[in-house]
């Protein structure tokens, strides 16, 4: 008989299934033209919850250097996400007084985005960036870059060269780390004794309430609530003092920790979000459950939309190559011949073609050429910033579609 897998977190069996979705490509595994006739590699994406700290989390089954070595996603090419990184930044400044004596560190600094900002008012920074076709690209912006994984001992190495952080930053990335208790750990280990540490990461109760199962995929080993956050902090060493609720990625929180024992008080908005999960019943298993069954509604009124579509001799265009439109067309099993193309502006993923459903990604110009009928937005989270700037698909009376949370036309 086959082991249970156990939670990365606090080590207890995983025996209860959140959603199964099958054998599936890496989300982020964009196939090149000369390798389009080759089948993907498929890896099971099956989520599980934790029933002793409520940790949500996928199996590890890809090591993280498969996904995060070389890696197409670039943060800078979102404009709302770099304005979100640029008021963080003045926000943490004034908050913290940094300083041209402080020192920031970034941990999945990706492309500098998030750091420039530091580095245009004089305050020293390091990013910390796994993937080295994205640091480079920071680099080229004059930000210090190294290439590793964090945790403990990339901490200790940081700590001899630069010294102890008064701040670091750590941007949805938590959810991307197998080993979560060694990357937060890292962080107590790197911090001033009164330094902070703030991760932002999409709230696991808006997956749950508003059906986002395409925001898992293997690259997200784990789905994090305020409770399982602050069970992990607090055996390794940091402190939750206060919380904040963004809208980013469809609903996200953003936490300031402390070392364990630091002297910074619990703010009211921390105590009142913990109230808010144990009122959602986070901490209880049958919250969890049927799950699949809003998944499988969105499936099928997905393949029954783009069936009637077709069938009226529609054209159906996608937006935005995401990795959540990568699981949410592959558990669909929308490919190519349901949709005909994807634009995206990263030039990075252009003219190439998405895993599993083989579906093209061209340049946002294909749109005023083709002229699609629809356009479905796949990162629905980016859908007001899309459809600003693809208005003009209205002058042919293109329509736009989102699936989550549910399928529907927006008029």
């Amino acid at each position: 008989m086959t082991s249970l897998p156990k939670c990365r977190a606090c080590g207890h069996e995983l025996v209860h299934t959140l959603v199964d979705l099958g054998d599936s490509p890496l989300a982020n595994s964009y196939v090149p033209v000369d390798q389009v006739a080759q089948p993907d590699k498929l890896f099971p994406l099956h989520a599980r919850v934790c029933g002793n700290c409520f940790l949500v989390q996928v199996d590890d089954v890809v090591p993280p250097s498969e996904i995060f070595s070389h890696y197409a996603y670039f943060s800078s090419y979102s404009s709302s996400w770099v304005d979100h990184a640029r008021k963080y930044a003045e926000f943490a400044t004034r908050r913290l007084e940094l300083n041209s004596s402080s020192l920031v560190v970034e941990v999945a600094s990706n492309d500098g985005y998030l750091l420039q900002h530091f580095v245009n008012t004089n305050i020293p920074v390091l990013g910390i960036e796994p993937a080295e076709n994205v640091a480079a690209v920071a680099r080229e912006k004059g930000i210090q870059t190294d290439v590793a994984f964090f945790g403990v001992e990339t901490a200790k190495s940081i700590l001899k060269k630069h010294g102890h952080a008064d701040l670091t930053a750590a941007n949805n990335v938590l959810a991307h780390v197998p080993d979560i208790n060694d990357f937060v750990a890292g962080f107590s280990v790197l911090l001033k004794e009164n330094g902070v540490a703030t991760f932002e990461f999409p709230h696991l109760l808006n997956l749950l309430e508003k059906n986002q199962f395409d925001t898992i995929y293997h690259e997200h080993f784990s789905y994090l609530s305020l409770y399982a956050v602050e069970k992990c902090f607090s055996q390794n060493g940091l402190a939750v003092f206060d919380v904040e609720t963004l809208l980013t990625h469809g609903g996200s929180l953003r936490v300031w920790a402390q070392k364990t024992g630091a002297p910074k008080p619990e703010t009211e908005a921390l105590k009142k979000l913990r109230q808010f999960e144990d009122a959602a019943k986070i901490s209880n298993l049958e919250t969890y459950q049927g799950f699949k069954t809003k998944v499988d509604k969105i499936k099928d009124d997905l393949r029954s939309f783009i069936a009637e579509a077709k069938k009226e001799g529609k054209k159906v265009a996608a937006y935005g190559a995401a990795a959540k439109g990568n699981t949410l067309l592959n558990y669909c099993n929308v490919t190519f011949e349901d949709i005909d193309f994807v634009v995206d502006a990263n030039p990075h993923k252009q003219n190439t073609y998405l895993p599993g459903s083989r579906i093209p990604v061209k340049a946002p110009d294909t749109l005023k050429e083709e002229r699609p009928d629809y356009l479905i937005i796949l990162p629905w989270n980016l859908q007001d910033e899309i459809i600003e700037a693809t208005k003009f698909i209205r002058s042919w009376n293109g329509k736009f579609v989102v699936a989550i949370p549910e399928v529907r036309i927006l008029t």
